[in-house]
């Protein structure tokens, strides 16, 4: 019980920034957030580090993600590739490129950070937990029973 109480503490900023303007986001990371402190059973200390690091990690993906959408250029959202000039192209698939090196860039530094502060065996933990909450979520998502 006192695991969970420092771990809702440490919590609060992400929690803060999650309420923004999509309603589900809350909710998501709300889930989240219990999803993860069940699977990764913290001690108080683990706690302690895990979190600041995780929210951290979490507002330097948002703010990349953010700048992504801002920017609404995505080779994704381009229907008519016809319409397009050669180098209109390239820059739509460069672009993406950029966003998803930037994204492995931060992936990799909260790594070394994470397996730094925390015993390894606690950071495997976490990157499974993500990859369990992601397919959790397209689960319900998709209507289908939730499994853990």
């Amino acid at each position: 019980m006192k695991q969970l109480i420092i771990a809702l503490f440490m919590l609060m900023p992400a929690l803060s920034f999650a309420q923004g303007p999509r309603g589900g986001d809350e909710k998501i990371e709300a889930a989240k957030v219990a999803f993860f402190t069940q699977k990764l059973d913290l001690s108080a200390d683990e706690a302690k580090v895990f979190w600041p690091l995780y929210n951290a990690y979490q507002k330097e993906q948002n703010a990349l993600r953010a700048s992504r959408r801002e920017q609404m250029i995505s080779f994704r959202k381009v229907t008519e590739i016809d319409d397009l000039s050669d180098t209109e192209i390239q820059s739509l698939i460069l672009n993406d490129f950029d966003f998803r090196q930037k994204d492995l860039n931060i992936e990799k530094k909260y790594y070394a950070k994470f397996k730094s502060s925390l015993p390894i065996k606690v950071v495997g933990k976490f990157y499974r937990a993500q990859e369990a909450f992601k397919k959790e979520l397209l689960s319900r998502f998709r209507g289908g029973p939730n499994k853990q």
